[in-house]
């Protein structure tokens, strides 16, 4: 037979570990407030630079395609070696270290990507990669 009592304590919720952090994030936010009055209130006449323009993250690699009709395509406009070689000295002025994609067909002479590749070079490209797809077959 089970036991029964009579003193049935009701549930509470403790709340104190939510008020020291309401505590800590109050005094977390006044020492930060005191910290940019303190910089703002520094009379010092910090030296002026030119604007470079802003920081970016590095560019993706541009993509080359190379038609098996000799098409050259540079991302989604259709260049000559001429034009692709002024584009990414343009390019990599602006972003030193810029990769290129160079994608050929199958049926494309390797003479016509050797050019291509040799176009990405004297542009001063020096990250180069060819893409290849890996074949089902094993041998």
């Amino acid at each position: 037979m089970p036991l029964k009592t009579d003193n049935e304590e009701a549930q509470s919720l403790n709340l104190t570990p939510m008020i020291d952090i309401l505590f800590l994030l109050i005094i977390f936010f006044m020492v930060g407030s005191k910290f940019t009055e303190m910089e703002r209130s520094v009379d010092l006449d910090v030296p002026q630079v030119s604007d470079m323009g802003a920081l970016t993250a590095a560019p993706e690699k541009k993509v080359i395609n190379i038609f098996r009709d000799g098409r050259v395509m540079l991302g989604t406009q259709e260049v000559n070696l001429e034009d692709l070689k002024a584009h990414l000295t343009a390019s990599q002025a602006e972003y030193q270290d810029l990769g290129v994609l160079v994608r050929g067909d199958s049926d494309v002479p390797f003479q016509q990507v050797a050019t291509v590749l040799t176009t990405v070079r004297q542009a001063g490209i020096a990250e180069m990669a060819i893409s290849v797809r890996l074949s089902n077959e094993r041998r």
